[in-house]
């Protein structure tokens, strides 16, 4: 798991042969090789969350004692280390300093590069122990492996509402704040979260690095490329408990239903005619014109 470099000190001299990340000290890549195999030996008093280092621990702790001892001199947002505070910056800078050697594209942090490469290469080097599936990074396992437990310890003190993780949390408040600390520096419209920012962000450098194995189609988030397979395996997951009609997305069957309940939501605002579809409603409208 682990390769050393006689290099200069301070460099990173411990290299992770699964993913290549390097470290400094032999404590940090014995830390780093649980997020591979899955151990999580560090456990929160509080929820009994579990985590692969002591560090990762010890920030968690923040979500429950609400400590941001770093503060953003821009927007005023805290943090809870100083690293994380440094990312952050580079939101309202604009500073990408990690380029893609495949495509020239840039990120704020090394990581995010590291894990983008991983669209060109099609390495998955996180495993989940519970069913075997595979993911680009560290953090989409441990996003996924949620999905094994129904525990939502972290709740919102606005509306009540419980999620699995702290970083599910954080994002979910910014509705009662209206909080969009994420700003594209292309065209400067704003985001809830960083992920919603990088997925934005194609539609400027127009790239779609989920392909399709089937028949090459590229596509800008891979929650459309799952859509899309449907057309090709014939899979409709969702089924009307009317007439057992099958579809491939949730929006499809909600419009098919209105069918049946009869249901018109749009309504014209010039003479009151109501329609199942927004489109519908908009072809009715050149009427009045």
């Amino acid at each position: 798991m682990e390769g050393k470099s006689t290099v200069h000190s301070g460099d990173k001299m411990y290299t992770c042969s699964v993913c290549g990340i390097g470290f400094s000290r032999s404590s940090g890549l014995t830390n780093h090789k649980c997020s591979h195999t899955g151990q999580t030996p560090w456990k929160c008093g509080d929820c009994g969350k579990e985590f692969y280092n002591l560090s990762k621990l010890k920030t968690h702790r923040h979500s429950h004692t609400g400590e941001r001892p770093f503060t953003c001199s821009v927007c005023g947002k805290g943090f809870t280390q100083s690293s994380i505070l440094l990312r952050h910056h580079r939101a309202h800078t604009g500073e990408r300093p990690f380029a893609c050697s495949e495509c020239g594209k840039g990120f704020t942090q090394l990581s995010i590069l590291v894990t983008h490469q991983r669209v060109h290469s099609e390495e998955r080097p996180f495993k989940c122990p519970d069913c075997g599936k595979c993911f680009k990074s560290s953090w989409e396992l441990i996003s996924h492996q949620s999905v094994h437990s129904e525990e939502r310890p972290f709740k919102c003190p606005d509306c009540g509402k419980c999620f699995k993780s702290s970083r599910e949390l954080m994002s979910h408040q910014r509705v009662h704040t209206k909080e969009r600390p994420f700003k594209c520096p292309d065209c400067r419209k704003c985001y809830k979260s960083s992920g919603e920012l990088m997925r934005h962000q194609r539609v400027h450098t127009q790239e779609r690095p989920f392909r399709c194995s089937h028949c090459g189609t590229g596509f800008r988030q891979s929650s459309q490329l799952i859509v899309h397979q449907r057309i090709h395996t014939g899979e409709r997951p969702f089924t009307c408990t009317v007439c057992g009609k099958g579809f491939t997305q949730t929006s499809h069957l909600m419009k098919h239903q209105r069918i049946h309940t009869r249901e018109r939501p749009f309504t014209c605002t010039e003479c009151g005619k109501k329609f199942t579809r927004t489109s519908h409603l908009l072809t009715h409208q050149q009427v009045h014109k």
